[in-house]
């Protein structure tokens, strides 16, 4: 046997019976996607647009500067 399959993990140290665990555990939806279903998609997107603007007005205030 190789030291993979003894140790059950990749040669990059992985635990392949963990991920194989959790692709189990997604597949089922036992987490991950509570978090989407409640996430406001207009109010992120308002408040991505309002970061942006914010960002655009800095750097043009530092280029005034220089």
């Amino acid at each position: 046997m190789t030291n993979n399959q003894q140790s059950n993990k990749t040669s990059a140290g992985t635990n392949a019976a963990k991920v194989k665990q959790q692709n189990a555990a997604s597949a089922s939806n036992k987490f991950g996607t509570e978090f989407a279903s409640k996430t406001d998609v207009q109010a992120v997107k308002q408040q991505n647009a309002q970061a942006e603007a914010k960002k655009i007005k800095t750097l043009g205030n530092n280029k005034e500067k220089f």
